[in-house]
């Protein structure tokens, strides 16, 4: 089945963005990637497992986590339109 999975990996320099390509280029499963060095961003589309792709990451010894920004963005929107509705429906 194939997913993308999202990491935000600490990447100061080309020798950080080669090291996970490097690794990346390794690892089964993966159909391709996208290393973004300015939003410390690396993007992982394949056959692969979410946590599998964190752990072959972090073996080049940069900080690596799961990319959460993004859901956050979009449930703040919903929820403040919500609070509002409410306010003028009781009102």
């Amino acid at each position: 089945m194939t997913q993308t999975v999202v990491l935000k990996v600490g990447m100061s320099c080309e020798g950080c963005v080669g090291a996970v390509k490097r690794v990346l280029n390794k690892m089964e499963g993966v159909e391709s990637y996208d290393v973004d060095i300015k939003e410390q961003k690396v993007t992982v589309t394949g056959n692969v497992q979410p946590d599998a792709v964190l752990q072959t990451v972090s073996k080049t010894g940069k900080k690596t986590a799961f990319w959460e920004a993004e859901p956050e963005t979009k449930e703040a929107p919903a929820e403040a339109t919500a609070a509002p509705a409410e306010a003028t429906a009781t009102a």
